[in-house]
């Protein structure tokens, strides 16, 4: 390590943390652009929707090629690499003039950069930091994407409300400038390995297997028999990797990835929490989102605005987590931040209604985000605290997929999620409001074809009493349903914190 810069300094941490931010933007503040980017680029909103989903495949494909790239370049070397291509990627797509020179901009090039950096930054800060300042540098980092991912739909509705889409792109550019100029304060880290080392077969398979897997995730609520075939293939692909992985360290040869690691408890759980806690965000956001929108009819700003609360909570108990490990352990914390957010759903699950208004949700979604901080910010931590200095790369690369997987799990789950809810609100509501064609399915199914066809609540509201009553009935079984699948999502996660170890975890 470079010695010249101390560990006192969190200057290394404010650059990472920085490259965190701008990755997992990316990915949330386009939601709300949609319509103008289309109109723009003179494309549909299909294809737009595709160029948003390549972004998290092609990053979450190069994941672990990336984090093994870390032992054989560098991992500040890596880091400052993906960093350049990032700012290339993101100079490119703001200058977009068509669809597929967005595409190569963000998807691409970005997808790209953004697994360069991804793995590095917590193996990074892995590296320079250690006992609590490890601790709160990591929690840092580790929420860093949880924020971004909340205050992207406020982001991206300032830029697309009061600019252009474009502007979102050129103030990633910026903080990409600035990563490059503060790089010497990163410390450096020699390679341990050579490119005789790397597993290209291995970089194949996982590659075809991450693709594969994710790709069926990101089609579930389009296509649910065809994703689940290529979810099924993409399984097999990665159970193939995994058993060339061991036979290839068998044979004296390095692996891409160290299949040992996840004989390391802490490790496997911790990254299973940390996948179920970014799909239970990115679900309930999306879905909160989505209503705003097409029942409330708030526009991108209002959106963003209305979400806050969560990314409020979600920072402010962040930062105060790690203050808190020196009284109670990580798994403490981090299952106090389960309940928390178990309560911030159940409050949430009664909020949704024609006529509910921002204010009324705001309590649900700070006790939900506050809940999420506490768990996000120590997970990273505990998860890596027990894998020794030569194996942080791996593991961190382990992780960082965790996270993007559940990522693209939250919205494609939850589309699903939502369209059952829908269908239970709508036999609850027939059989409430109009008992005489409570089996009658050619009534279900009209009745459902109204609600997919309603563009403006307005037009509810000028039906008659039953067709509001229905209407309302609809969304609130739909949404209560979405929250308290979150909340079962969040009790999983609240039992997996009790197989956690850290009674070791002290202060150095």
């Amino acid at each position: 390590m470079n010695e010249t810069v101390k560990e006192n300094s969190w200057i290394p941490l404010i650059v990472v943390a920085c490259a965190s931010f701008i990755i997992a933007l990316d990915a949330t503040f386009m939601n709300v652009s949609i319509s103008q980017v289309v109109a723009d680029l003179n494309t549909d909103v299909s294809t737009l929707q595709m160029i948003m989903s390549f972004y998290t495949l092609i990053t979450a494909a190069f994941m672990l090629l990336s984090a093994k790239l870390q032992d054989i370049v560098g991992k500040k070397k890596l880091f400052l690499i993906g960093t350049a291509l990032y700012g290339v990627g993101t100079f490119t797509a703001s200058v977009s003039s068509s669809a597929a020179m967005l595409f190569v901009g963000w998807s691409v090039i970005e997808g790209i950069a953004g697994a360069l950096m991804m793995p590095a930054t917590i193996s990074i800060i892995s590296g320079t930091y250690s006992g609590e300042k490890r601790t709160i540098a990591l929690a840092i980092v580790g929420v860093m994407g949880a924020i971004a991912a909340a205050v992207g739909p406020l982001f991206g509705g300032v830029m697309t409300t009061f600019f252009s889409w474009r502007y979102g792109f050129a103030c990633e550019l910026i903080i990409v400038f600035i990563i490059l100029i503060l790089q010497n304060k990163i410390p450096s880290f020699a390679p341990t390995e050579s490119k005789s080392d790397l597993d290209i077969t291995g970089s194949i398979i996982s590659f075809v297997g991450l693709v594969l897997l994710v790709l069926g995730i990101l089609m579930l609520s389009n296509d649910t028999s065809t994703s689940i075939v290529i979810i099924i293939l993409g399984l097999i692909a990665l159970t193939i990797f995994a058993l060339f992985e061991i036979k290839r360290k068998r044979s004296g040869k390095v692996p891409l990835l160290d299949m040992d690691l996840f004989k390391d408890r802490n490790l496997r759980v911790g990254t299973t929490i940390l996948l179920l806690s970014y799909l239970a965000m990115g679900g309930a956001l999306f879905a909160v989102s989505l209503y705003l929108q097409s029942v409330l009819e708030l526009n991108a700003f209002d959106t963003g605005l209305t979400t806050l609360p969560l990314t409020v909570g979600l920072l402010i108990f962040a930062v105060v987590a790690p203050s808190l490990t020196g009284k109670m352990k990580h798994k403490t914390i981090m299952a106090i931040g389960c309940i928390m957010s178990i309560i911030g759903c159940l409050i949430l699950s009664y909020q949704f209604r024609l006529d509910t208004t921002t204010i009324e949700l705001m309590p649900g979604l700070f006790v939900m985000g506050a809940g999420l901080g506490f768990l996000m910010a120590l997970c990273t931590d505990i998860s890596l605290i027990n894998i020794p200095k030569e194996s942080q790369n791996n593991a961190s690369g382990i992780n960082t997929t965790g996270q993007t997987l559940g990522e693209s799990l939250g919205t494609a789950i939850i589309g699903i999620i939502l369209i059952l809810g829908v269908i239970g609100g709508i036999y609850t509501a027939v059989d409430i409001y109009a008992p005489e064609h409570s089996g009658d399915e050619q009534y279900h199914q009209d009745v459902y074809d109204y609600f997919q066809k309603v563009g403006n609540i307005n037009e509810v509201k000028a039906e008659n009493s039953t067709v509001v009553n229905i209407v309302d009935t609809i969304i609130q079984n739909a949404m209560a349903f979405v929250m308290q699948v979150t909340a079962i999502i969040m009790g999983i996660v609240f039992v997996l914190t009790f197989r956690l170890q850290d009674n070791h975890i002290k202060k150095q």
